[in-house]
């Protein structure tokens, strides 16, 4: 049953509310004593978790201890490292950053009430009771008491008659205040006639004292008389306590004989082995804090040499880390007091530096030769730069990159400018001195090579900034991703140590509660995060956190303290590898601002370009020169323009729009001179017209095919031998025939060439629409003054305006309006949707056309209605048959289909007839009315049937006009 009582382990208590606690190592429950800083040396002694031991008569003599300094202790308490003083003792001792804590109950301390106290009272009542039972009992010692007290009353006085200067415990005859007071020398004084009062007064002082003897000696007789017996056997016993005192010494002697040979056979090793242990450990620490110092020392020759390769970043790092050694490992350092002030200003001059390296690296960036290689100049030097700019907080850098890019594009021009200039042999230099009056000496095609020159320079130009700031975008990017990498593990920590902390605070409850990890948690394993805080645990406090022979325990906290700046790699997209470290002190909206920036910056690229393109363009202007350019030449610039303005575009990522509205507003010049020049002339090709018949050159024949399938394209030029051809006597349109003037040949061309300018300068659709519909409606109008309205007559001088001219001219509107269509779905196809609306003026030339048609038609049919009028109304049945009047109107209808029958269709030639038919049988009739000839089978109807049927003879052979439904009947008058 012992056996098993002792092998429970756990241990066992009288009172149950005695806390059952797991055993701990007592080198875990106690924290070693720290010494006073340079006070006395740490030497152990004894004990080896304690550096000093209270004195033992074991150890030798001679030996010190700290029972031996001399050190008081205000002199040890005063730091003089500490810059002022602190109020109390604890800020003295743990530094100005001390503040008080709550203090957090032990979980190895138990909670003590009253009731621990419950058993102690009722032990201690029974014998309080009994000890107040005796004092009550024993009242013959108060007697004594008073006895005692009397006798002690009268000695007391008597010892008040001696002086108190004799009772004085510093009482000694050698000090001359005391000898004075205890002998005057007045008593002793030898002046003449009064030697006889100095014996009597020396006498009178001798007896005096000789009374204050035997008061004394009474005294200290009485008081033996008082404890005789206990004086006499003290005396009695004194030989046994000899012997005793005799016997002690002999055992202590050899007590310590023992002690000593077990201290240098068992201790003295061992202690000697902790204090080369220690001395060693301090020995490391000063060599590591000397090397440390000597890294430090090292400091700003390395940092030069870092500056002397451009490593802005590696020196800006070393200088922080410097700082921060400083305020930590070395703080208080007196060597270094000026170190740190001496690195801030060196910090501020590699600012300087790099401001100014960044600007010679964008000055040679821009300003190296403009060929077609675009790479980036010294891509890791201007990472390099970026990265230290970034961690300097200097964000405005791009500003001086934008400066260097506007300085860089009017030295491009002006270089353009110079090697084209002295090139060009008829340009004096010598005489014209400014570049702009030297560049508008020039004609088109070399001042075009010019432009497309600048252009090409321009475009490479925006490529290399391009890739540059690309670049520089990517850093700022890695930045940003870092930080938010950063956050994301901050997050994950912060997760994992609330774990951890949980599982702690779980197992130190158990601890408390007198459980073991292992009862608690049963058969389910620990977290990873309590195996590895349990392992923590259980490590000895007397393991070195570094191995001396490989990192010292200074390093280690160098290591710990710059730790905190963990770097990550990081690759730019053209492949430079660098290292970011965690000290950005840059927000995420500041990145972000700053990345919007440099693509802002690269926006203005695109416009400096264009806007020292439309600069160079206007001085170009001055004199009218782009305004006098034939449409070929316009047109041809137009597409350098507007290849150019697309390019930028695709490099920059946005539209510009200065160089595009100075196009735009060069282009509304040419639309305006383009649209007067074919207006005018035009009008001058309307004003000689003659309208007869034009033949038709293959040239306008093969222009007029290449407008097939109601798609305008130019025409595909023919070989030599086939432009021989003859011209043909009618223009062949989809496999119809079409009498045209020169004019309305030309007018086609005209058309064409509005729609192929479109296609050309699409940035003009609207307004060539605009010019198109003013340029077919003038041709409308002016047309029907000059033939309808009989304007040719004083214009070019006809005598008449004959049928044929009338016929000839609704054949050439009828050609026109075949074409408006396919030139409607020509702009359709190149405008907007919302500007869909302007199509409706071709709408309204249309019409205006076929009522141009239409009038000429009423005005052939109105020629012959006058004609019958005036034949007719003279017509009389009678001999012979056919009458002259009806002979004349036959031949009159003959030269009118003669006239118009080679011009019109054989369906308008028809359609024609018909009306003219009409008109014939209206007037017939009112004649036959007037005539009184009615439809009675008389000789008078014989007569007028005669000559109808000579009418329609006549008619029905005309070309083309055999089966026409002339419907004579209508002639007579209808029997109601």
């Amino acid at each position: 049953m012992a056996s098993s009582h002792n092998s429970s382990p756990v241990p066992q208590s009288n009172s149950s509310d005695t806390f059952f606690k797991k055993e701990v190592d007592a080198t875990k429950r106690f924290r070693p004593v720290q010494s006073l800083p340079d006070v006395c040396p740490k030497e152990p002694t004894g004990n080896p978790n304690k550096l000093h031991d209270s004195p033992s008569l074991v150890v030798d003599q001679q030996r010190w201890t700290i029972y031996h300094s001399k050190v008081n202790l205000p002199a040890a308490l005063n730091d003089p490292r500490l810059a002022k003083r602190e109020s109390d003792f604890f800020t003295k001792t743990w530094g100005v950053d001390f503040v008080d804590t709550e203090v957090t109950p032990s979980f190895y301390l138990p909670q003590i009430t009253k009731e621990h106290f419950a058993l102690y009272q009722q032990e201690i009542t029974p014998r309080e009771k009994v000890h107040e039972r005796c004092k009550n009992i024993c009242t013959s010692k108060d007697t004594f008491d008073r006895t005692l007290l009397h006798t002690h009353d009268k000695s007391r006085t008597d010892l008040e008659q001696v002086p108190k200067i004799f009772m004085k415990p510093d009482f000694a005859l050698e000090d001359s205040v005391t000898f004075n007071a205890v002998l005057p020398w007045s008593h002793f004084s030898t002046a003449g006639g009064k030697g006889n009062r100095d014996a009597a007064s020396s006498k009178l002082l001798q007896e005096k004292l000789s009374h204050y003897l035997d008061i004394v000696e009474v005294n200290i007789a009485h008081q033996i008389s008082l404890r005789s017996e206990a004086f006499f056997h003290a005396m009695t016993s004194q030989h046994e306590l000899q012997d005793y005192l005799r016997k002690t010494s002999q055992a202590v002697k050899l007590l310590r004989e023992k002690i000593a040979k077990i201290d240098k056979v068992m201790c003295e090793g061992s202690l000697r082995v902790l204090r080369l242990s220690l001395t060693r450990n301090n020995c490391i620490k000063a060599y590591n804090k000397l090397k440390l110092m000597a890294t430090v020392h090292q400091t700003q020759p390395t940092v030069q040499l870092l500056l002397s390769t451009s490593e802005y970043v590696g020196a800006l790092d070393l200088i922080a880390t410097t700082q921060e050694v400083l305020q930590q490992e070395l703080q208080g350092i007196h060597s270094f007091r000026h170190l740190g002030s001496q690195l801030c200003e060196l910090e501020k001059l590699i600012d300087k530096m790099m401001i100014a390296e960044f600007s010679t690296y964008a000055r040679n960036d821009l300003n190296r030769p403009l060929e077609d290689d675009c790479q980036i100049l010294e891509e890791e030097r201007l990472v390099s730069l970026v990265f230290g700019l970034l961690k300097q907080r200097k964000l405005n850098f791009y500003e001086i990159y934008g400066d260097e890019m506007i300085n860089t594009a009017k030295n491009i021009i002006k270089q353009c400018v110079v090697n084209t200039v002295s090139q060009i042999e008829e340009i004096d230099t010598e005489v014209v001195i400014k570049l702009a009056d030297q560049m508008r000496m020039m004609n088109f095609p070399q001042w075009f090579d010019l432009l497309k020159n600048i252009f090409s320079k321009f475009t490479i130009f925006l490529k290399r900034v391009k890739a540059t700031l690309n670049t520089i975008r990517s850093v700022v990017f890695l930045v940003l991703d870092k930080n938010q990498k950063n956050r994301d593990l901050e997050d994950t920590l912060q997760k994992n140590s609330a774990k951890e902390s949980m599982v702690d605070s779980e197992v130190a409850y158990l601890t408390h509660e007198g459980m073991f990890i292992s009862d608690a948690f049963g058969d389910r394993e620990l977290p990873a995060g309590a195996a590895n805080s349990a392992s923590q645990r259980n490590t000895s406090p007397n393991s070195e956190p570094c191995s001396s022979d490989s990192v010292s325990e200074p390093e280690c906290a160098t290591d710990s303290s710059s730790s905190k700046e963990h770097t990550s790699s990081s690759v730019t997209p053209g492949g430079v590898e660098m290292m970011i470290s965690d000290d950005m002190k840059l927000t995420d909206l500041e990145l972000v601002r700053l990345a919007n920036n440099i693509q802002e910056l690269l926006y203005n690229a695109s416009d400096i370009c264009h806007d020292r393109s439309v600069k160079f363009l206007m001085a170009r202007a001055k004199d009218g020169f782009l305004e006098k350019l034939n449409s070929n030449e316009f047109v041809t610039l137009s597409r350098l323009m507007e290849g150019f303005i697309l390019d930028t575009e695709q490099i920059c990522g946005r539209k510009s729009m200065s160089l595009r509205g100075a196009l735009q507003s060069q282009a509304n010049r040419f639309v305006n001179r383009f649209h007067e020049e074919r207006k005018t002339k035009l009008s001058l090709l309307l004003d000689n017209e003659r309208w007869k018949q034009a033949e038709v050159p293959a040239e306008f024949q093969d222009l007029v095919d290449s407008v097939s399938d109601g798609r305008i394209s130019p025409p595909e030029k023919k070989p030599t031998a086939t432009e021989e051809r003859k011209p043909a006597e009618f223009l062949i349109v989809e496999g119809q025939k079409y009498a045209t003037v020169g004019t309305v040949l030309l007018l086609i061309r005209i058309i064409l060439e509005y729609c192929q300018c479109v296609d050309n300068i699409p940035s003009i659709t609207t307004d060539m629409l605009t010019r198109l519909s003013d340029l077919l409606k003038y041709f409308n109008s002016r047309s029907c003054q000059l033939v309808l309205g009989a304007g040719a007559l004083q214009v070019v001088g006809l005598k008449t305006i004959t049928t044929k001219n009338l016929a000839l001219s609704s054949r050439c509107l009828q050609l026109i309006v075949h074409y408006i269509p396919i030139i409607r779905a020509h702009f359709e196809a190149r405008l907007q949707p919302k500007q869909f609306s302007m199509l409706r003026h071709f709408d309204h030339i249309t019409k205006d056309y076929h009522d141009h048609v239409a009038e000429i038609s009423a005005k052939l049919v109105a020629i012959m209605d006058s004609l019958f009028d005036k034949l007719l109304s003279k017509y009389e049945v009678k001999a012979p048959v056919p009458s002259a009047c009806f002979r004349n109107i036959c031949k009159q209808m003959a030269k009118m289909h003669e006239a118009i029958y080679d011009l019109l269709p054989e369906e308008q030639t028809q359609m024609l007839f018909l009306r003219i038919n009409a008109s014939y049988k209206l007037h017939l009739k009112r004649q036959l009315a007037h005539l009184n000839v009615v439809n009675d089978g008389g000789p008078l109807n014989g007569l007028v049937t005669s000559d109808v049927a000579f009418y329609t003879g006549n008619l029905q052979a005309l070309k083309g006009l055999n089966n026409l439904d002339l419907n004579m009947a209508e002639i007579w008058e209808q029997k109601r």
